[in-house]
């Protein structure tokens, strides 16, 4: 028999406790972005090598996304979200003796894990607000702050105990919440005693709705991931920054995309899930093709003679653009999931887990992406030339389902 509905105040806690669980997982999943950087120079790695070393957590953490938001709806949140803490903890310490390229790339698939633990909160969560749904995802996604307390402690650990004690720091801070979880957490709420079968959880898949979701959210979520992975070594070498200080100039992304999340959520709950990303994705395209523009050095011939110009964005000035485009992806996160929310109910699953499974395969691909780029281009803002291309992508496709209302993608959304 289904559970008796939670009191405000134990949805409250149990939104509380995720999200804290959720931030200190992303705080883990993204470590390699900082300790990546003494890394990379012990190992004399390359660009396209260092894009695949902080790269690597993201992959499994992608790939067990849909299983683990499957076996959320058969097993409870509770129990997996629980599972996860405690395994994860393990690799994690593991790679502080990592010394080898090999090495670590495997303790990174391992730890990567952790990653998945949006699949596990996102329903969970859910389940104790039907009423307000798109505000409390809003406020669970916001764990995504893990990317900026990355930013903010591993350089600290870095300069003053070596890169070694942030995997130990982090493991030992997944066990204390797996602690604080087990004693404040609830059974889901609504759940039967017997879910449906997997193969059942797994036919709402065949919504053509999903794919186009998933699509928005490999752009939100995935460029969100693979940039607060790219901006610390990015700082360091374009505006030849110590790693302290790259750590805390890339938090101007990483910072709103966490915070502002929440509201997001609220947004999208006043104004429709489809209004919120379609400025979100023109204000991300605009705000791209301004970081895309590289550093520039131009010589004009006048009358007077060769006279130079420098055309390019100041540190603060690019932390600026920064900050409005982690705004908007904090955004469009909420309202990806809002859509989800409201078009598939009783299977959320499955469905986040497919969704956040495309938004950690984007994270994953990009800095591949990235250093490949770098490294065949040469030009440091390849990176936000990429990103701009994928969001023309999306614009192009939510103009045609959701403003046309093409069905190309299966049955338009509402506005």
């Amino acid at each position: 028999m289904p559970l008796a509905p939670p009191t405000r105040a134990q949805a409250l806690s149990v939104l509380c406790i995720t999200t804290l669980a959720f931030a200190m997982c992303f705080a883990a999943w993204l470590m390699f972005s900082v300790i990546g950087i003494p890394i990379r120079k012990t190992l004399n790695l390359n660009g396209s090598e260092f894009g695949l070393l902080t790269a690597t957590p993201i992959l499994t953490g992608a790939l067990l996304r849909l299983p683990l938001g499957v076996w959320t709806d058969r097993f409870g949140g509770k129990l997996v979200m629980l599972v996860l803490l405690i395994g994860c903890a393990v690799p994690l310490w593991l790679s502080s003796y990592a010394t080898e390229l090999w090495q670590f790339l495997s303790l990174g698939l391992a730890l990567g894990l952790v990653g998945a633990s949006f699949a596990v909160g996102a329903p969970y969560v859910a389940r104790f607000f039907p009423k307000n749904r798109g505000l409390a995802m809003g406020v669970f996604g916001a764990g995504v702050t893990g990317a900026a307390i990355n930013m903010f402690v591993a350089p600290q650990l870095v300069d003053h105990f070596g890169w070694q004690s942030v995997p130990r720091v982090y493991a030992a801070g997944l066990l204390v919440v797996a602690a604080a979880f087990w004693l404040l957490a609830l059974p889901d709420p609504g759940r039967a005693a017997k879910a449906p079968s997997m193969r059942a959880q797994l036919a709402v898949l065949r919504d053509p709705r999903v794919w186009k979701y998933c699509q928005y959210y490999s752009i939100v979520f995935g460029g969100f991931t693979a940039l607060s992975i790219w901006m610390p070594q990015y700082f360091g070498n374009q505006y030849h920054m110590p790693i302290a200080q790259a750590g805390v100039m890339a938090a101007s992304f990483a910072l709103p995309g966490g915070v502002l999340r929440a509201f997001g959520g609220w947004l999208s709950d006043r104004f429709g899930a489809h209004s919120v990303t379609w400025w979100v994705l023109w204000i991300s395209w605009i705000c791209l093709f301004l970081l895309s523009y590289p550093q520039t050095d131009l010589i004009v011939q006048t009358v007077r003679g060769p006279v130079a110009f420098h055309i390019g964005l100041s540190a603060w000035g690019f932390a600026g653009l920064l900050f409005l485009l982690g705004a908007c992806f904090a955004f469009g996160m909420a309202s990806t999931f809002k859509y989800i929310g409201e078009d598939f109910p009783t299977n959320l699953g499955p469905v986040s887990g497919i969704v956040g499974m495309a938004g950690g395969l984007g994270g994953f691909l990009l800095p591949i992406m990235f250093g490949a780029l770098l490294d065949i281009v040469g030009v440091p803002s390849s990176c936000f030339m990429l990103l701009y291309g994928i969001v023309w992508v999306s614009l192009i496709l939510i103009y045609l389902t959701e403003v046309r209302r093409f069905r190309v993608m299966g049955a338009a959304a509402a506005a």
